[in-house]
């Protein structure tokens, strides 16, 4: 199951001219270093994905360019105290209306953060905004929440200097294709407000960034978990996948320790009740000694939807991971009750 990966240390194209994937850009980095552009229309996939995390409730913002649909969505979950409670509102635009995604990933010479908005919201219920400023990325979002009252967040993602992250691109074949770049344990900060109620974001908060960019096939399935905070005392960022990358001989799998990387290229093994998605999980690397995780969640995501050329069947689950992972040294660490998530997910579309 091990996979041998190449590590890519400078700037690379990921698509040919004719919209081929670039054989030179399979692989990973320890910082974005692709040019993302894909020439054409079809099957293109193109998205940001942010999760900030504290100790008592989180907030998710999506944006997505689908190519026949944009989607934008914010997710805000209170779990601190008593049961759980959250509200998800989504803005759905058919043929992407107003969908501005670039296709050049910013600071692709990996001297500074990959962002690339949209730098200016759109102009469905949901409006996000994700620009650069010194040090990070700023995260801005507005919509009307339950009771039709009025959400509001401003969140600032950090990115210390030498914190590095994960960039890999995944090859099914030259015609599909992904690359996505993964961020953990980045420090966050900033408020959102509910109506009158301010949910503030300091101390143990941190962002977890997905961005994507690639051409994908009709059907997929995959398995994604990620966290991040302190633990025996390292900060650490958690990097999961599965399902998707099987066969391609690329994953999306690392740590980031102190805020150096370490990539696994091994398939992971992951274990879980798809009935029951409240029930623990394990995720490990088939004894191969440097996963062994048990994930033990408090809240479950669903998403249902079936709308002609989209279907999605999500199960993100909300919740904290224990056992051990090891560096690139071989040095053991004790993950206890890191919080993160770990997601089921079919999509056609």
């Amino acid at each position: 199951m091990a996979t041998y990966e190449r590590e890519i240390t400078g700037p690379v194209g990921l698509c040919l001219p004719d919209g081929r994937l670039d054989p030179a850009a399979v692989g990973w980095s320890r910082r974005p270093l692709h040019r993302s552009a894909i020439p054409g229309w079809g099957r293109t996939k193109r998205w940001e994905y942010w999760c900030v995390t504290t100790p008592t409730h989180l907030v998710a913002l999506t944006v997505s360019d689908l190519d026949y649909l944009a989607l934008d969505s914010l997710y805000v979950l209170e779990f601190g105290t008593g049961r759980p409670r959250g509200f998800e509102r989504t803005s759905i635009l058919p043929g992407g209306r107003g969908a501005r995604l670039p296709d050049t990933v910013a600071g692709h010479d990996g001297t500074g953060p990959l962002v690339v908005g949209p730098e200016r919201p759109g102009r469905g219920r949901v409006r996000i905004e994700i620009g650069a400023e010194p040090g990070g990325t700023r995260l801005r979002a507005r919509c009307l929440g339950p009771g039709r009252v009025p959400v509001e967040v401003d969140l600032f993602a950090a990115l210390p200097e030498g914190h590095e992250t994960l960039s890999v691109v995944v090859p099914w074949s030259d015609r599909r294709f992904q690359y996505t770049s993964k961020h953990t344990a980045r420090p966050a900060s900033g408020t959102v407000t509910v109506g009158g109620e301010v949910l503030p974001f300091g101390e143990g908060a941190w962002a977890v960034l997905d961005h994507g960019r690639g051409r994908w096939p009709r059907r997929v399935r995959w398995n994604w978990g990620a966290a991040s905070g302190r633990t025996d005392g390292h900060t650490v960022g958690i990097q999961l996948g599965g399902e998707w990358t099987r066969g391609t001989g690329s994953t999306e799998n690392a740590l980031c320790v102190d805020g150096r990387l370490t990539k696994i290229g091994q398939e992971l093994v992951w274990r879980f009740e798809p009935g029951d998605p409240l029930a623990p999980w394990t995720i490990d690397d088939g004894g191969a000694g440097q996963v062994d995780l048990r994930f033990t969640p408090f809240h479950v995501r669903r998403v249902r939807t079936d709308a002609g050329l989209l279907g999605n069947r999500t199960d993100q689950c909300f919740g904290r991971y224990s056992g051990t992972v090891r560096d690139d040294g071989g040095r053991p660490i004790a993950v206890d009750r890191l919080l993160g998530w770990a997601e089921d997910v079919r999509m056609r579309w």
